[in-house]
């Protein structure tokens, strides 16, 4: 299980595959991570659960594809 302690803001957020998926712009309780507009495609923030996170080291890595994840994920109003 993964540690919400081990995810820092500005952090790069990578799917599976390898893609982008954006920039952790901050924890939303112990269980969601924010990211920022500003990493995002569509310039929305988004909102993904810490459940989806598969491992962290310089970057959060994702279990799921990048396809998954954009399909699956919560978009925030900005």
């Amino acid at each position: 299980m993964i540690s919400a302690s081990q995810i820092k803001d500005h952090m790069e957020v990578k799917s599976a595959d390898g893609q982008h998926i954006g920039t952790v712009d901050h924890l939303d309780g112990n269980s969601r991570i924010k990211l920022t507009r500003q990493g995002s495609l569509d310039g929305m923030h988004h909102e993904i659960p810490l459940d989806w996170v598969d491992h962290v080291d310089a970057h959060v890595h994702l279990s799921m594809d990048a396809s998954d994840v954009r399909s699956k994920w919560t978009d925030l109003p900005n």
